[in-house]
C-alpha cells in the first residue's frame, strides 16, 4: 500500500482492506494492473480522511473488535464486484 498520491487518491494492493474501505464509505474510482507484478491489481480510491484509521482498525484491531464488524451480505456483494472488475482487467 502507498500513502496518498499527488492527485489525492489512495494506492491499495491488498484486495480484502479494499473491500473493507469500501464497507467503511470509500470511494474507489478504478483499478489497475501493478507496473511491478503483472499478477497483482492496485485498486485506486479517491483519499478520505478516516482511511488512516480505518486501516488502522483493520490492521490492528483485536478479533471480534465492533470497529471490524460489518454486515456480511454488503460484503459478499462488494467482494463479488471487484472480482467481476478483476475478471473485466484481465480480458
Amino acid at each position: 500500500m502507498s500513502d496518498a498520491n499527488k492527485n489525492q487518491n489512495y494506492l491499495s494492493v491488498n484486495f480484502y482492506a479494499s473491500v473493507f474501505l469500501i464497507l467503511k464509505g470509500g470511494q474507489i474510482i478504478g483499478i489497475k494492473k501493478s507496473e511491478n507484478n503483472s499478477k497483482q491489481f492496485v485498486f485506486i480510491f479517491r483519499d478520505f480522511p478516516q482511511r488512516k484509521e480505518l486501516l488502522q482498525q483493520f490492521n490492528f484491531s483485536p478479533e471480534n473488535s465492533p470497529d471490524l464488524m460489518v454486515d456480511f451480505r454488503k460484503a459478499v456483494a462488494v467482494i463479488k464486484s471487484l472480482k467481476e472488475k478483476l475478471w473485466q482487467q484481465k480480458l
